[in-house]
């Protein structure tokens, strides 16, 4: 069978990413193909979102003395910054049949690869701000990116009338990553230093099970 599911995360950051970052969401969705040994395969993706960012340098040059940051007609601007980010991984699994209902349910362990992205955007709304538009943003949004790794544990569940169907567990997501801008306006200079970024959640998702129909009659030859 093919496994198609939308999930939801809440994790919190560890290494690297806790220095930048706080607790985040992260919406996911996973397409796998079941085989008949219980073995599992496919592509899993999910979008990180926040609004919790610690980044003490990164006004650095933009605020005035009076603490804040003039826009384009000398008024103080409201800035916003949120996390936001991305992975997509490939996924191999097994399904251990020792609970549930029946042969398609029980203790769930995914291992992936793949890349994480993230970065901080910075909103100003009301304001207009060149100094934080175009390709100036880019010198303060912490751009990072790297590949990732991926375990999954927890429990799949496919019932007996084919509508109560779910998954959860914990996951564990380790991403080896660096800045990819070449330079960071604010500190004035390029940060190249590898990172260490980790999440650690409880995901919880609804499956669509698309089951491969079995041949209607048995042909003899």
């Amino acid at each position: 069978m093919t496994l198609v599911s939308a999930s939801y995360a809440y994790q919190v950051p560890g290494g690297d990413m806790a220095e930048r970052f706080g607790a985040n969401s992260n919406m996911g969705i996973s397409v796998l193909v079941k085989r008949p040994s219980n073995w599992l395969f496919g592509f899993e993706g999910s979008f990180i979102f926040g609004n919790k960012v610690h980044e003490p340098d990164l006004g650095h040059g933009l605020i005035n003395s009076d603490g804040t940051i003039t826009d384009k007609f000398g008024a103080p601007a409201e800035i916003l910054l949120f996390e936001r980010g991305w992975t997509t991984t490939f996924v191999v699994g097994k399904m251990i049949n020792s609970v549930g209902p029946n042969p398609n349910s029980g203790i769930l362990i995914k291992l992936g690869i793949g890349y994480m992205q993230h970065k901080i955007r910075i909103e100003h709304q009301n304001n207009e701000l060149p100094q934080l538009e175009g390709d100036y943003a880019k010198g303060y949004d912490r751009l990072t990116g790297g590949l990732l790794i991926t375990q999954f544990l927890g429990y799949q569940h496919l019932s007996n009338s084919r509508f109560a169907n779910f998954y959860f567990g914990f996951e564990f997501m380790q991403g080896f990553t660096s800045n990819l801008r070449s330079y960071n306006f604010d500190t004035r200079q390029r940060d190249d230093g590898a990172r260490l970024d980790f999440l650690t959640g409880f995901r919880i998702g609804w499956t669509l099970p698309i089951y491969k129909r079995q041949p209607a009659d048995l042909y003899i030859y």
